[in-house]
């Protein structure tokens, strides 16, 4: 041990002599170059490895799964997407980016077009003008299938209707005018505002003879339903004739009814107006009227330059909807109303577009006014509806329904529990029956007691 002490003493005296000698070298004033240290390697990023440029901020952990309900068996081919709509990010989705069939969810980008289009005040006239032919008058459709053949002061289906009872007065009053003028004998129709097929080919036409869709004419009366006054109705395969002679029987005296055009700068004899666009609107939603929501669709590509029959719907409804500033790739329209198995919307355009009738921007407060809400209003009221436990989300969500015979379908907006706002879209899509509106009104109660806490699964 003393020869391992004396040795540290020997070692630390050299040392300090070394730092004696460098600090005199110093204080003389003779340059001494410092010591260079080897420069250190640039790291580089191994090729096979990815380099993270910052580190990710921790997201929130979710924790309300509704797992269970999404995998319901009566749900079929499940496409869904729930959104929050304060902050857009994505809370749930199964197959929310895939286009897929509507069915009257369609109604909801039908009439957001048209109030960008045509705006909640616009009306459509229907006239009567001189014929070309002595005693001839021309009845000329302008698109208002609410036009009604019942008596003035009557209430039908569609409130605001005009009647052909004021119309004939009217002509009646200025053909009267002239002494000149012959008998009425004659009465022309005219139906061209509207072209091409007036059924959409992939139609079945059970819709037609079950009373939910007439044939898509320019000129009809109360829907072509056989009864004015009930939503469900059967239909004919002649609407136009069936308004011709509706308005014959008013006028009195005709002995001729047939197909034709107004002649070009004839003298105007009478003329009432359809209900306004906010009205057809409400009728196309909150009861699911598909003859209004084709009317709505026609006239807006009709507005937009596309055309007047099916083949310009899609462009005619999608320039409508570009203001809303929702990407629409991959949408595909082919009717207004839904009923097509050809039509494809994804899911996320609806959460997304949900988002801007949710702050009603623009027109879109009279859409979120008209949608059915769950146990108070319209389709969404209907006893086989949000009953039992989903009962816990009456009044908390806001939105259209839709059913056609290969899938249900639910969208909007749902006000949640915690007190979030979401939108969604849910789709049932294959094989389906009616309970699949029960799946999906308890995965849309999940989705409410969920709120902002729903995880993605």
């Amino acid at each position: 041990m003393p020869l391992v002490i004396a040795a540290a003493v020997v070692a630390f005296a050299l040392l300090g002599a070394g730092a004696v000698t460098a600090g005199a070298a110093l204080s003389s004033g003779d340059a001494v170059a410092a010591p260079t240290a080897e420069p250190s390697p640039t790291p580089t990023a191994d090729a096979g490895r990815a380099v993270p440029t910052a580190t990710p901020a921790p997201g929130r952990i979710r924790t309300c799964f509704v797992n269970d309900q999404a995998a319901d068996p009566r749900l079929a081919n499940l496409q869904a997407q729930v959104l929050n709509a304060a902050t857009g990010e994505v809370l749930f989705d199964r197959g929310g980016t895939t286009p897929s069939r509507t069915a009257s969810v369609m109604k909801v980008l039908t009439t957001a077009a048209a109030l960008s289009v045509l705006g909640p005040d616009r009306t459509f006239s229907t006239t009567v003008v001189q014929g070309a032919e002595p005693g001839s008058v021309v009845l000329v459709g302008g698109g208002d299938l609410t036009l009604s053949r019942t008596p003035s002061g009557s209430d039908t289906v569609y409130p605001g209707a005009a009647h052909l009872d004021e119309l004939a007065r009217q002509v009646r009053d200025a053909w009267a005018a002239d002494p000149a003028n012959p008998p009425i004998t004659k009465l022309v129709l005219d139906a061209s505002l509207f072209g091409g097929d007036e059924w959409q080919p992939s139609w079945d036409t059970k819709e037609r003879d079950d009373g939910y869709m007439s044939q898509v004419t320019a000129l009809q009366v109360d829907g072509d339903r056989d009864d004015p006054f009930s939503e469900t109705s059967t239909r004919s395969t002649d609407p136009i004739g069936r308004a011709g002679e509706a308005f014959a029987d008013e006028l009195g005296g005709v002995s001729v009814i047939e197909r034709g055009t107004a002649p070009a700068g004839a003298r105007e004899l009478g003329r009432v107006e359809s209900p306004t666009v906010a009205q057809l609107v409400d009728k196309a939603l909150v009861v699911s009227d598909n003859t209004a929501a084709e009317m709505l669709a026609r006239q807006v590509a009709i507005a937009t330059g596309a055309g007047n029959g099916f083949e310009a719907i899609n462009a005619g409804v999608l320039e409508g909807l570009q203001g809303y500033g929702v990407d629409t790739t991959g949408i595909s329209i082919v009717d207004g109303s839904g009923l097509s198995d050809d039509n494809a919307v994804p899911p996320s355009y609806l959460t997304r577009l949900f988002v801007k009738i949710n702050a009603r921007e623009g027109n879109l407060g009279v859409l979120m006014d008209g949608l059915p809400i769950s146990g108070q209003r319209g389709s969404l009221s209907y006893s086989d509806r949000f009953q039992g436990d989903n009962a816990a989300a009456a009044g908390a969500v806001t939105a259209k329904t839709g059913w056609i015979d290969t899938g249900y379908t639910l969208s909007g907006v749902i006000r949640a529990q915690d007190g979030s706002t979401l939108t969604f879209a849910i789709y049932a899509l294959g094989d389906v029956t009616e309970e699949a509106k029960q799946a999906i009104d308890t995965l849309t109660t999940a989705f409410y007691r969920c709120g902002d806490n729903l995880a993605n699964g």
